[in-house]
């Protein structure tokens, strides 16, 4: 299968400090191919095999504050990576996965990503060999 990539939504206010962190749609990006998950938010990286998803839901709208910018849930310690308020898909791993942080010590039993379509990510990640 060949590559899919997936840019970010960016809601306008938001866009300067997102900036100020090295998050622009030229470097926030997820890609799903038939082996790999990556995403890029920025400076922060996260990529797992594809069957390491458990699964995946859709989400939004969101509180700014809940979502904007590079996020530690502190309920289930997920990430976000957010960009904007409307909608995102939240993907679950079957084993956690380092991203946030250096050295991969702190680990991410899910995801969140702000995505400019985020159904048609879930349809890529959920499809046989990556759609």
């Amino acid at each position: 299968m060949t590559a899919q990539l997936f840019g970010f939504r960016f809601d306008p206010p938001f866009r300067p400090a997102l900036a100020l962190l090295g998050v622009r749609p030229s470097t926030a990006w997820v890609r799903v191919d038939a082996d790999d998950l990556a995403v890029g938010f920025g400076p922060w990286r996260l990529r797992t095999w594809r069957e390491n998803v458990a699964g995946v839901e859709p989400g939004g709208p969101y509180r700014w504050w809940r979502v904007i910018g590079p996020h530690l849930s502190g309920a289930d310690r997920g990430v976000t990576f957010g960009s904007t308020t409307a909608a995102g898909l939240c993907i679950r791993f079957v084993r956690p996965v380092p991203a946030l942080l250096p050295g991969g010590w702190l680990r991410h039993p899910g995801m969140t990503v702000t995505v400019v379509d985020p159904a048609a990510l879930a349809r890529a990640l959920t499809a046989p060999g990556g759609g």
